[in-house]
């Protein structure tokens, strides 16, 4: 099977440019494909997977992936998808955020021996001089075909507009792929359905630059079944940065997913044989909690290795109970199944306090306030006023309640707020 047939048997393919010649040349030697990542935080989120485990898929395949950091366009903006302008930021803090996320792309795709490269279009595109390269490039586009582009159109149909520095990104992202077919002899980029007309763009300068076809391939936005856009919870962003989302939290983000979703993220999200998951299909309800921890495990262990999988299972184990895994569901998968589990709550969040704090007693609405489990002194006094808070599986009566010595079992005790979130307090 060519990676191509991968890739839409897996459901990353939305769209794509001159499909047979893409066939033909996807099973040719080894070739190199792009994929570009804004450099405006120091971690990419799960928003951005997608792209990530294509590439990976390419690379698994033969290919070699080029992961492209945007440290010369994120000086700039990319407008597609947004009704406002981007804040531009400093090169001190694009540096700073490229090596941020070259660790968290390193865990999904290897870059030794270049079997993949990691780049940054600011070292070709900040040299540039402004006359030559209007001349020499801008030549070659249309501003009536620019402007109907979906990216532009939805910003100058906005209040804001669009603004001319933005205006040059798309020159700008074709330029990229212009200068990786020469550089790199990589004659495919890819990204998420946004970027369509930025590829097609490149696509074209390609063509009439060098007389070559070049190929582009984009993917879906991807949405729960609920509508809500991938990645994002009532905490904001899941983070692939361990600091910002830790191990146990990114694990239980993925436990969490709605029965209707876990086929199409076991297929998008791990490596395991679609012929395994196409089996979770006939699973119903409580069937499926095994198959859940089976995503949860593996899109962990991807991220954040294996022993950090383990842990974070063993904790959601040591909190909700053990979920026993057949040894013939997603066999591939090696998270720990029926006897060969041991159940901890290492990787649980975890506070520790001084004995004194619990001796005079504390109100349940500070400690969950203080501990993050409520993001303010207001949010805790609804969840603990609607009986949302729990403290070693009790309900709190309310929000006054005090929380004492009394209440440590072996010198700990576990709060939770509303069903799923946990939060271990040790006494120092």
């Amino acid at each position: 099977m060519s990676v191509l047939e991968i890739l839409q048997e897996r459901g990353f393919i939305e769209a794509v440019t001159h499909e047979e010649k893409l066939k033909e040349y996807l099973q040719g030697d080894k070739v190199s494909c792009y994929i570009g990542f804004d450099p405006t935080a120091s971690s990419l989120h799960v928003g951005s997977l997608v792209c990530i485990m294509a590439l990976a898929h390419m690379q698994k395949n033969g290919h070699r992936p080029i992961a492209l950091v945007g440290g010369g366009t994120g000086l700039i903006g990319d407008p597609s998808g947004k009704t406002e302008m981007r804040k531009i930021i400093t090169q001190s803090l694009i540096d700073n955020n490229k090596k941020g996320i070259k660790s968290q792309l390193a865990r999904f795709i290897d870059f030794s021996d270049n079997s993949a490269l990691l780049l940054d279009n600011a070292d070709w595109l900040t040299g540039l001089e402004y006359i030559p390269f209007l001349r020499d490039i801008g030549r070659y586009f249309s501003v009536n075909r620019m402007i109907k582009a979906e990216s532009y159109k939805m910003r100058i149909d906005s209040e804001e507009g669009l603004s001319f520095i933005e205006f040059n990104y798309m020159l700008l992202q074709a330029y990229d792929f212009m200068k990786l077919s020469q550089t790199c002899d990589c004659m495919l980029q890819m990204g998420g359905s946004d970027q369509w007309g930025n590829i097609v763009a490149g696509i074209d300068l390609i063509r009439r630059t060098q007389n070559k076809t070049a190929f582009g391939i984009t993917f879906p936005l991807i949405t729960t079944s609920t509508g809500i856009k991938m990645g994002k919870t009532h905490k904001g962003a899941v983070w692939l940065d361990p600091e910002r989302t830790p191990p146990y939290e990114y694990y239980q983000f993925w436990i969490n997913t709605d029965d209707a979703d876990v086929v199409r993220f076991l297929s998008l999200f791990t490596f395991l044989p679609m012929s395994e998951i196409n089996k979770v299909k006939l699973l119903h309800g409580s069937e499926l909690n095994a198959a859940k921890a089976v995503l949860a495990f593996e899109t962990t262990c991807i991220a954040h290795g294996k022993r950090e999988a383990e842990k974070a299972f063993n904790a959601s184990a040591s909190a909700f109970g053990v979920t026993a895994i057949p040894r013939v569901l997603l066999s591939s998968s090696t998270i720990p199944r029926e006897n060969d589990m041991v159940v901890s709550d290492d990787s649980m969040p975890c506070s520790c306090f001084d004995k004194d704090i619990f001796v005079k007693g504390i109100s349940a609405v500070d400690l969950f306030t203080k501990i993050g489990l409520s993001k303010s002194k207001g949010d805790a006094r609804r969840l603990l006023s609607q009986g949302g808070g729990y403290l070693n599986g009790e309900r709190i009566t309310g929000f006054d309640q005090i929380l004492s010595y009394g209440d440590f079992q072996n010198q700990k005790i576990l709060l939770r707020a509303g069903k799923k979130r946990y939060h271990k307090i040790i006494l120092k």
